[in-house]
Protein backbone atom coordinates (compact mmCIF):
# COMPACT_ATOMS: atom_id res chain seq x y z
CA UNK A 1 0.00 0.00 0.00
CA UNK A 2 1.50 3.22 -1.06
CA UNK A 3 1.57 6.24 1.12
CA UNK A 4 -0.13 9.24 0.34
CA UNK A 5 2.62 11.67 -0.73
CA UNK A 6 2.14 14.68 1.66
CA UNK A 7 2.39 11.52 4.30
CA UNK A 8 5.61 10.50 2.59
CA UNK A 9 6.93 14.23 2.31
CA UNK A 10 6.44 14.71 6.18
CA UNK A 11 8.05 11.03 6.94
CA UNK A 12 11.08 12.18 5.05
CA UNK A 13 11.49 15.27 5.80
CA UNK A 14 11.23 14.62 10.10
CA UNK A 15 13.63 11.74 8.89
CA UNK A 16 16.36 14.23 7.22
CA UNK A 17 15.79 16.34 10.53
CA UNK A 18 16.54 13.58 12.81
CA UNK A 19 19.31 12.19 10.79
CA UNK A 20 20.79 15.22 10.48
CA UNK A 21 20.53 15.87 14.15
CA UNK A 22 21.74 12.60 15.32
CA UNK A 23 25.18 12.88 12.90
CA UNK A 24 25.33 16.65 14.83
CA UNK A 25 25.29 14.66 18.23
CA UNK A 26 28.01 12.28 16.90
CA UNK A 27 29.92 14.61 15.45
CA UNK A 28 30.25 16.95 18.88
CA UNK A 29 30.89 13.50 20.68
CA UNK A 30 33.75 13.34 18.63
CA UNK A 31 35.45 16.51 19.13
CA UNK A 32 35.02 16.07 22.81
CA UNK A 33 36.45 12.48 22.57
CA UNK A 34 38.97 11.70 19.76
CA UNK A 35 36.48 8.10 18.37
CA UNK A 36 36.63 6.54 15.16
CA UNK A 37 33.12 4.98 16.10
CA UNK A 38 31.10 8.22 16.33
CA UNK A 39 32.70 9.58 12.93
CA UNK A 40 31.43 6.11 11.33
CA UNK A 41 28.04 6.52 12.38
CA UNK A 42 28.18 10.50 11.50
CA UNK A 43 29.37 9.24 7.99
CA UNK A 44 26.87 6.33 8.30
CA UNK A 45 24.01 8.64 8.89
CA UNK A 46 24.87 10.96 6.06
CA UNK A 47 25.30 8.43 4.03
CA UNK A 48 21.94 6.79 4.14
CA UNK A 49 20.42 10.28 4.06
CA UNK A 50 22.13 10.91 0.80
CA UNK A 51 20.71 8.63 -0.54
CA UNK A 52 17.73 8.58 0.52
CA UNK A 53 17.02 12.16 -1.14
CA UNK A 54 18.61 10.36 -4.17
CA UNK A 55 15.94 7.96 -4.37
CA UNK A 56 12.96 9.64 -3.07
CA UNK A 57 13.14 13.16 -4.33
CA UNK A 58 11.65 15.43 -1.66
CA UNK A 59 10.65 18.74 -1.36
CA UNK A 60 11.22 19.52 2.23
CA UNK A 61 7.87 22.02 3.82
CA UNK A 62 9.75 25.67 4.79
CA UNK A 63 9.46 24.73 8.72
CA UNK A 64 11.61 22.23 8.30
CA UNK A 65 13.82 23.11 5.80
CA UNK A 66 15.50 26.27 7.56
CA UNK A 67 16.48 23.60 10.92
CA UNK A 68 17.57 21.19 8.10
CA UNK A 69 19.94 23.93 6.69
CA UNK A 70 21.47 25.16 9.60
CA UNK A 71 21.89 21.38 11.32
CA UNK A 72 23.20 20.63 7.69
CA UNK A 73 25.70 23.42 7.81
CA UNK A 74 27.14 22.71 11.00
CA UNK A 75 27.43 18.81 10.31
CA UNK A 76 29.26 20.00 6.90
CA UNK A 77 31.80 22.30 8.75
CA UNK A 78 32.30 20.85 12.87
CA UNK A 79 31.87 17.27 11.56
CA UNK A 80 35.05 17.72 8.80
CA UNK A 81 37.20 17.87 11.16
CA UNK A 82 36.55 14.84 13.41
CA UNK A 83 36.62 12.54 10.12
CA UNK A 84 39.54 14.40 8.24
CA UNK A 85 41.68 13.56 11.31
CA UNK A 86 40.66 10.04 11.26
CA UNK A 87 41.17 9.75 7.40
CA UNK A 88 44.65 10.94 7.30
CA UNK A 89 45.23 8.60 10.56
CA UNK A 90 44.05 5.81 8.51
CA UNK A 91 46.49 6.52 5.45
CA UNK A 92 49.45 7.94 6.67
CA UNK A 93 49.13 4.77 9.77
CA UNK A 94 50.24 7.40 12.65
CA UNK A 95 53.50 8.59 11.12
CA UNK A 96 52.73 11.98 10.56
CA UNK A 97 52.77 13.65 13.84
CA UNK A 98 50.53 16.94 14.55
CA UNK A 99 52.36 20.31 15.78
CA UNK A 100 50.92 22.90 18.44
CA UNK A 101 49.94 25.44 15.90
CA UNK A 102 47.37 22.66 13.37
CA UNK A 103 50.61 22.14 11.17
CA UNK A 104 52.25 18.69 10.99
CA UNK A 105 55.93 18.15 12.34
CA UNK A 106 58.56 16.95 9.53
CA UNK A 107 62.27 16.02 10.48
CA UNK A 108 64.94 17.45 9.05
CA UNK A 109 66.33 15.64 5.49
CA UNK A 110 70.14 16.01 6.12
CA UNK A 111 71.12 12.83 8.42
CA UNK A 112 73.17 14.82 10.32
CA UNK A 113 70.54 16.60 12.08
CA UNK A 114 68.67 14.44 13.61
CA UNK A 115 66.84 16.82 16.16
CA UNK A 116 66.02 19.31 13.59
CA UNK A 117 62.15 19.28 13.76
CA UNK A 118 59.91 21.66 11.77
CA UNK A 119 56.35 22.55 11.67
CA UNK A 120 54.73 23.04 8.11
CA UNK A 121 51.18 23.35 7.00
CA UNK A 122 50.13 25.64 10.03
CA UNK A 123 46.65 26.59 11.10
CA UNK A 124 45.63 23.58 8.93
CA UNK A 125 42.48 23.08 10.88
CA UNK A 126 41.08 26.51 10.73
CA UNK A 127 41.79 26.83 7.12
CA UNK A 128 39.67 23.53 6.51
CA UNK A 129 36.91 25.37 8.88
CA UNK A 130 37.05 27.96 6.33
CA UNK A 131 37.10 25.40 3.59
CA UNK A 132 33.86 23.41 4.78
CA UNK A 133 32.16 26.96 4.67
CA UNK A 134 32.66 27.67 1.28
CA UNK A 135 32.14 24.52 0.09
CA UNK A 136 28.82 23.68 2.14
CA UNK A 137 27.62 27.74 1.30
CA UNK A 138 28.54 27.44 -2.71
CA UNK A 139 26.40 23.84 -3.17
CA UNK A 140 23.51 25.27 -0.63
CA UNK A 141 23.13 28.49 -3.31
CA UNK A 142 23.48 26.30 -5.99
CA UNK A 143 27.32 27.64 -7.17
CA UNK A 144 28.97 24.20 -7.06
CA UNK A 145 31.66 25.93 -9.74
CA UNK A 146 32.52 27.46 -6.97
CA UNK A 147 34.49 24.68 -5.47
CA UNK A 148 37.30 25.16 -7.75
CA UNK A 149 37.65 28.30 -6.17
CA UNK A 150 38.24 26.95 -3.16
CA UNK A 151 40.89 24.77 -4.45
CA UNK A 152 42.58 26.54 -6.13
CA UNK A 153 42.93 29.53 -2.96
CA UNK A 154 43.76 26.42 -1.18
CA UNK A 155 46.49 25.45 -3.49
CA UNK A 156 47.55 28.75 -4.11
CA UNK A 157 48.26 29.01 -0.63
CA UNK A 158 49.96 26.22 0.59
CA UNK A 159 52.67 25.64 -3.25
CA UNK A 160 55.57 26.99 -0.70
CA UNK A 161 54.63 24.44 2.02
CA UNK A 162 54.34 21.31 -0.53
CA UNK A 163 57.60 20.45 -1.08
CA UNK A 164 57.94 17.30 1.19
CA UNK A 165 56.38 14.32 0.11
CA UNK A 166 54.94 13.85 3.17
CA UNK A 167 53.57 17.69 3.46
CA UNK A 168 51.92 16.97 -0.22
CA UNK A 169 50.14 13.68 0.66
CA UNK A 170 48.56 15.25 4.10
CA UNK A 171 47.13 18.49 1.83
CA UNK A 172 46.02 16.09 -0.87
CA UNK A 173 43.92 13.79 1.90
CA UNK A 174 43.10 16.38 4.16
CA UNK A 175 41.58 18.76 1.07
CA UNK A 176 39.74 15.69 -0.29
CA UNK A 177 38.33 14.28 2.81
CA UNK A 178 37.10 17.85 3.85
CA UNK A 179 35.90 18.55 0.46
CA UNK A 180 34.06 14.99 0.08
CA UNK A 181 32.45 15.31 3.56
CA UNK A 182 31.10 18.85 3.25
CA UNK A 183 30.05 18.45 0.06
CA UNK A 184 28.31 15.23 1.10
CA UNK A 185 26.46 16.97 3.58
CA UNK A 186 25.73 19.97 1.34
CA UNK A 187 24.40 18.17 -1.34
CA UNK A 188 21.68 15.87 1.02
CA UNK A 189 20.76 19.29 2.24
CA UNK A 190 20.14 21.25 -1.34
CA UNK A 191 18.55 18.06 -2.99
CA UNK A 192 16.41 17.73 0.25
CA UNK A 193 15.00 21.71 -0.18
CA UNK A 194 15.41 22.29 -3.21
Amino acid sequence: MMLPESLATATVSAGLLLGMAMALVSVIVTTRRSSAVFVMIAAAIVAAMLITVVVVPTDVPLPIALPLALLGASVAVVGGNPLTREVLRLATKGTVRDGEHGGILLRSAREDDAAAVREVLLGGTTIGYLERVATTLTILVGFPEGLAVVVALKGIGRFSELASAEARERFIIGTLASLVWASAVAATVRLAIW
